[in-house]
């Protein structure tokens, strides 16, 4: 099983970035897929999850509106589009399967700051 994201970096408060996640070594498209964050100091925090065909998502509330969860199942990708983003979004970003849970990739970095 390995879980690779990418995407993060460097950006100001109210800018844009669109994070994804390749998966490989299971069955993808049977999985939930989940997106988590861990700020400096904190525990990681579940951010989002989509349903393994993708017509059901749901969010934390502080990213309500602001992010949009997707995925691709022929391309084994689970992404996220994270707008309007705020010094509080800076994190280490995960994404996780349904049936995987012990399995962790690196994550990404995000920092949102001026």
């Amino acid at each position: 099983v390995q879980l690779v994201e990418s995407g993060g970096g460097l950006v100001q408060p109210g800018g844009s970035l669109r994070l994804s996640c390749v998966a490989s070594g299971f069955t993808f498209s049977s999985n939930v897929m989940r997106w988590y964050r861990q700020a400096p100091g904190k525990g990681r925090e579940l951010v989002a999850t989509i349903s393994s065909d993708g017509s059901s998502t749901t969010y934390v509330d502080s990213v309500k509106g602001r992010f949009t969860i997707s995925r691709d199942n022929a391309k084994n990708t689970v992404s996220l589009q994270m707008n309007s983003l705020r010094p509080e979004d800076t994190a280490q970003y995960y994404c996780n399967a349904q049936f995987w849970p012990a399995y962790w990739g690196q994550g990404t970095q995000v920092t949102v700051s001026s």
